[in-house]
């Protein structure tokens, strides 16, 4: 199986979350569910970008170079890219 790094947008405010995980289905119910700490009470979320990876490293170093850049302008390039 794959694993993915992916972001997701909060249709209440409209912020970015930016993860990885190997099934992204149940990762984004955990999401809108209220299991993830930095993410309750602020969705419902929508998945709005992904990037599949072979293994658990690759995706997650993805992950911290998007974060890295501290850039909603380069998420939402990212995000209009894939459109």
């Amino acid at each position: 199986m794959m694993f993915v790094a992916y972001i997701i947008q909060s249709q209440k405010s409209e912020r970015y979350y930016i993860g990885h995980t190997q099934d992204i289905l149940i990762r984004l119910s955990y999401h809108n569910d209220g299991k993830v700490k930095a993410t309750k009470n602020k969705g419902p979320w929508v998945l709005v970008y992904k990037e599949e990876y072979e293994t658990k490293l690759e995706a997650n170093r993805r992950e911290l170079e998007i974060k890295s850049k501290k850039s909603r302008r380069y998420i939402e390039s990212l995000i209009n890219m894939r459109k």
